[in-house]
Order: structure tokens, then sequence, then C-alpha cells
């Protein structure tokens, strides 16, 4: 069985570099990576994990906890997440908090003991004084929390002025909302703001829809969303804030025979798959997930190595056109 001095030997580096590589720590150039890959496949070395987490106090491994896992835009970014991961010789660890406080701080505890690298956050119910605590990087991508490492966002202020543009130059005069989250803060109330900004500077009129914490938890926005529909019929555009309530809103559209887009115009908002399963297909602003993916973990190996990060990391978004505007 080879030996980490085999391939040390075989590679003509020294054992010292050969550890570095397997453990991702310090400047390895991608050519001496390559070449201890390259070396440990021909002599078909398996690392010790248990003993590489004994020499470092770490697993090769990347927490990642999220509120669902079904949501399409939580499943779109855990797929890009575990890519990106794979890459760069990380495993994922993933946990569902269902947007409970009391688990979410469960599965911190969990990324602690299981010695991860660092953790990828997309909820931030805990008390802040939980991080405080931890020895590990901790990278969070749309959600505030100060005591983070650096946080990944799209920009979601431009995203709110492309959608709401884009409804008023197709014609609409009677601009509807539907928020995500309401009981907490997050980047996507920037796509609020933008949106009655714009409203106001071109004078139509406007209503906003913030759905209660138990909507966004079960992902069913029906029984708030029909009842504003039928009480203000005058509403010829609709913002909402994920694909999945624009989806719905083209169902409730369909049950009352308005007509998309020829009486109600629809912009989503993160250009999941669903986006372009609905008929009509959905308009949306579509979120670089792949590359807010490597960042956050490109992020980690930076914090890992000894570097310097931004606290922020900003991605810009485009607006796609599709038949519901």
């Amino acid at each position: 069985m080879a030996t980490l001095k085999d391939v040390a030997r075989e590679s003509g580096l020294t054992v010292g570099t050969v550890s570095r590589v397997l453990n991702n720590r310090g400047y390895i150039s991608e050519k001496t990576r390559q070449k201890v890959y390259r070396v440990m496949k021909e002599l078909n070395y398996q690392p010790n994990e248990m003993a590489r987490s004994l020499s470092t106090q770490r697993t090769n491994t990347i927490g990642v906890i999220v509120p669902h896992i079904v949501h399409p835009y939580f499943a779109k970014m855990i797929d890009s997440l575990e890519e990106a991961a794979y890459e760069n010789e990380y495993k994922i660890l993933l946990f569902s908090s269902k947007r409970k406080d009391y688990l979410e701080e469960k599965y911190i505890e969990m990324c602690w003991r299981n010695r991860v690298s660092g953790a990828i956050l997309f909820s931030g119910l805990v008390h802040t004084e939980v991080f405080k605590r931890l020895d590990f990087p901790v990278i969070t991508i749309e959600r505030f929390i100060d005591e983070a490492t650096a946080g990944i966002v799209c920009d979601n202020y431009q995203g709110g002025v492309l959608a709401t543009e884009h409804l008023i130059e197709r014609g609409c005069r009677h601009l509807l909302h539907i928020g995500g989250v309401n009981q907490m803060q997050m980047p996507g109330d920037k796509r609020k703001v933008a949106f009655e900004k714009v409203c106001r500077e071109h004078g139509v009129n406007y209503l906003i829809l913030e759905p209660d914490d138990e909507y966004y938890t079960e992902m069913d926005y029906y029984a708030i969303i029909r009842p504003v529909l039928e009480q203000h019929p005058e509403i010829d555009g609709v913002f909402a804030s994920s694909d999945l309530i624009a989806a719905q809103v083209i169902q409730i559209c369909r049950e009352k025979g308005i007509r998309v887009p020829e009486q109600m115009k629809i912009v989503g908002f993160d250009d999941v798959n669903i986006a372009s399963l609905t008929t009509p297909r959905i308009t949306t602003i579509r979120q670089p997930v792949k590359e807010m993916a490597e960042a956050a973990v490109s992020a980690l190996n930076r914090v890992l190595a000894g570097e310097t990060v931004a606290k922020e990391m900003r991605f810009p978004v485009t607006l796609v056109r599709r038949e519901s505007t």
C-alpha cells in the first residue's frame, strides 16, 4: 500500500508539500497540486481521513445549513455548492433547519463536533453569541450575520429595479410586489425597497404583500395571493420575490380567467427550473447561483490559508425575458 512518502518521492516533492496539498493549507500552485493528484492516482494512494483530522483538528468537510431542501432555489444552490466543494477536495455535510432556531443551533454544534473546515449558512435564526464561540469560518449566503466571516449576496436592489422597470415599460400601471419572508431582516428586502422607489419615480400605483413566515415555510402562497387579486382587479403587473411565488400567481390567474401576459404581466426572481416549466414561462431576475457557490467555497479556502476576504461579496443579476411579460 502506497504511503505519503511514496507520493512525495514519485512527485519529486517534500512530504510537507504533499501534506499541504492534501490538507488545503497554504499556497500551492495549481501545477504542483495537479502533479500530486496524478501521482496519488497512479499509486492508488488513499489518504487516511481519520489520521488527517486528528493531526489538523479538521476534516475536509464543509457544513451547509439551509432552511429548506425541496425549495427550488436551495436545491439549485446545494447542487452548485456540492460541485464547487468537490473541485476543491471537500465533502458536504448538509442540514435542513426547517427555519427552527433550535435545529439551527443544534446543527452548528454538530458542525463543530464533526471538525468541519468551515460552514456555509443560508439561515440566521440563532443568537449571534453562538458564532463568537466557533473556531472555524462561517460564510453566509443571502443572510445578514455580523459575526460571520464573510457574506455572499446577489444585487437584490438592482434586481428590484430591473423587474419593476420592465413591468412599467411593458405598460403596467397598477403593480403588486409579493415578498418572501416578513419576520426577519434579509438582503432580499432590498428588492421591495427598489420596487417602491421605482414605482414612486414613475408615478404608478402599487401594493406590497408581505406574507407571514408560515407561507415561506410551507412554500404555499395561494391562500394569501388570491384574495388580493380579487380585491384589486386593477392590478396588471406582479413582481414576485421568487419564481415559486410567480408560478402560483400564474396558477391563480388561470383559475380566475386572467390572461397572462395580456391582462397580467409577471416577473419572478432566482431563475430556477420552475421558471421554464410553467405556461407561460416566467420572466425573471437571474441570480448567478453557480458563481456565488464557487465564491463561498473559495472564501473558505482563502480564510483557512490565512488570507483576508471581503466582508461582503455582491454579484450582479440579469433580467431574463420570457412569455409572462
